[in-house]
């Protein structure tokens, strides 16, 4: 199989999306508990979210074309209206996230900010 910018692209989106929130957010919730219920969560967290993204991937991919997304995908497959049905669900499957991202992301880093550097501008 020759493989494709594209799908290189989508390699790293999938990726990024599994492993963004274990990394902004696992972490900070489950480590208060201790080691072995973040071992405990990963036994049950892993199998979910590799198989719904190989899912996802495998689905994109059968796509025929080199350049198409899950909406191209998806009108191939089901047609326009559903198409466009499946769009906007995974629209209000992402989104959501994206903002919690962007709130979580502004909140570490303004944490970091106040606890590293401020100590330092205070010790002059």
């Amino acid at each position: 199989m020759k493989s494709y910018k594209f799908d290189t692209r989508w390699i790293l989106s999938l990726f990024g999306t599994a492993v963004g929130a274990g990394i902004l957010y696992l972490p900070i919730r489950a480590g208060t508990g201790g080691f072995w219920p973040v071992v405990a969560m990963g036994f049950v967290i892993f199998p979910m979210v590799y198989l719904s993204h190989r899912a996802l991937s495998r689905f994109v991919s059968q796509a025929s074309g080199a350049d198409k997304d899950i909406t191209h995908a998806a009108e191939e497959y089901f047609g326009r209206n559903t198409a466009l049905f499946i769009s906007v669900l995974y629209f209000f499957a992402i989104f959501p996230i994206c903002l919690a991202y962007c709130v979580g992301i502004s909140n570490t880093f303004e944490s970091f900010i106040y606890h590293q550097f401020l100590p330092l501008a205070s010790a002059d």
